[in-house]
């Protein structure tokens, strides 16, 4: 399993990054290319879950909860396909991007604003698949100076993708249609930097310098991690990591998270030393600055029994504690849930949680203050998809079937969700809906363990 598993997810990157090539030099349109890329994908999902089937069958049984429909995007100025999911900003309003969709067809970056009991949903951005970029599937953050930023697949100056930044128009918008100001901080240019900017949250440090991945590019062709430093009124570009040296692992598709001591964690969803799967089964990396350098730290290797292919974003709590998820791998070959705890100067792994059939969670978790996890299963295309919720994981971890999408009200949930300071729970679906994706809410889980 594992090494069919890994080859397939391999393929699917080649296949993802050459189609996006295409795409960018206008042979092949973004709209036809999200099918193609997600039948790849698809094809990993079902031989995992047809695998999974024979070596376990659990049910979820689902917990009734206040479920809502906050968007469903139509492909048009609103955009499609949210791939990512959705940050929450200053009071309560949730920001995001859609990967396909505007009048362009190159994606678009968008808001939702709570009004009494309704939700108004406003486009910021439609990227024009030119210099200011193209299918950002990574989400939108704000920074420490309040303004938002994100990062494109592709578009810019090179066609390798970009690191923008979104501001309000200076003067207050009465319209709707209220297009926020972009400016390009950095286009990537491929071997030299990196191509391809990962499917995770860019991160700052209290300085406002900006950090994240490119999933493909660099020296050795498998991924850096750069550090953006503002300069003479814009950003200088350094290289914190090349991927594909050695044994350092591959491919880093999610963003990184920083520790109160400045070094940098990330995932990548392949290389290492797990040589039961071909090119290796993924690892966690520790980046630590180190005499003007940096130097990088393999804190896992992933083996298949202790996980396979982390695709999605770490999360650090407080303690320094790192966690994620896997998207394979694990007692029932659907991945796991694992916490990395600092020790002795290193870091120790523990699974947390192996899923049963069928999971696949591409996203990474949220965790509320009592310490449960919330996050979302692909299930695959012929396979359900839902939103989870794992209690008690001092004592072994308990899953709560949060909601099972049904097609109408989503399908497909690949981004992480995120939780309000009132504990409503907020994510996206890539599909579904109306056959664009959704945004959804699911009221009031964390609130349930607040004191």
């Amino acid at each position: 399993m594992s090494v069919s598993m890994i080859r397939v997810l391999r393929s699917t990157r080649k296949f993802v990054l050459d189609t996006k090539r295409k795409a960018m030099d206008g042979q092949v349109s973004l709209r036809n290319f999200r099918f193609n890329v997600n039948s790849r994908v698809s094809m990993s999902a079902m031989a995992l879950a047809m695998i999974c089937a024979l070596t376990l069958l659990t049910t979820h049984a689902a917990q009734a909860q206040t479920f809502s429909v906050l968007h469903y995007f139509t492909g048009g100025a609103d955009g499609a396909i949210p791939y990512a999911g959705v940050t929450v900003g200053p009071s309560g309003v949730l920001y995001g991007t859609a990967t396909t969709g505007g009048t362009h067809n190159h994606g678009t970056v968008f808001k939702l604003s709570q009004t009494n009991s309704s939700w108004v949903f406003s486009t910021l951005h439609e990227f024009t698949g030119g210099s200011d970029g193209a299918a950002p599937y990574g989400g939108a953050v704000f920074g420490p100076n309040g303004a938002l930023y994100g990062t494109t697949n592709g578009g810019g100056a090179n066609n390798y993708g970009t690191v923008f930044e979104l501001r309000p128009p200076p003067t207050f918008c009465r319209s709707v249609l209220c297009y926020w100001n972009e400016t390009i901080l950095y286009n990537f240019m491929g071997t030299p930097d990196g191509e391809y900017a990962g499917y995770g949250n860019l991160a700052f440090d209290p300085a406002g310098d900006i950090y994240g991945t490119t999933a493909d590019g660099g020296i050795y062709g498998d991924g850096t991690t750069f550090e953006l430093t503002p300069s003479g009124g814009g950003y200088t570009e350094s290289i914190l990591h090349n991927f594909g040296s050695g044994t350092d692992g591959t491919a880093p598709y999610a963003g990184v998270v920083l520790d109160t001591a400045g070094n940098v964690y990330g995932t990548t969803i392949s290389g290492g030393t797990g040589t039961e799967c071909e090119g290796g089964c993924g690892t966690v990396y520790q980046l630590m600055p180190s005499n003007g350098g940096w130097v990088e730290n393999v804190l896992v290797n992933f083996n298949g029994a202790n996980g396979i292919g982390p695709f999605g974003n770490l999360i650090i709590d407080a303690f320094g504690n790192l966690y994620g998820t896997t998207t394979g791998g694990g007692q029932a070959g659907s991945g796991v849930v694992f916490k990395l705890a600092p020790s002795d100067g290193g870091f120790t792994y523990s699974a947390l949680y192996s899923f049963g059939p069928y999971c696949q969670s591409y996203g990474g978790v949220a965790m509320d203050a009592a310490g449960n996890f919330f996050g979302g299963c692909t299930g695959g295309f012929d396979y359900p998809s839902w939103v989870f919720e794992l209690t008690n994981c001092s004592q072994g971890c308990t899953e709560i079937d949060l909601h099972n999408f049904g097609g109408n009200d989503g399908y497909y949930p690949s981004g992480a969700p995120v939780l309000d300071a009132n504990g409503n729970l907020y994510g996206t679906t890539q599909y579904g809906g109306t056959g664009d994706g959704v945004v959804w809410e699911i009221a009031g889980v964390g609130a349930r363990h607040q004191n």
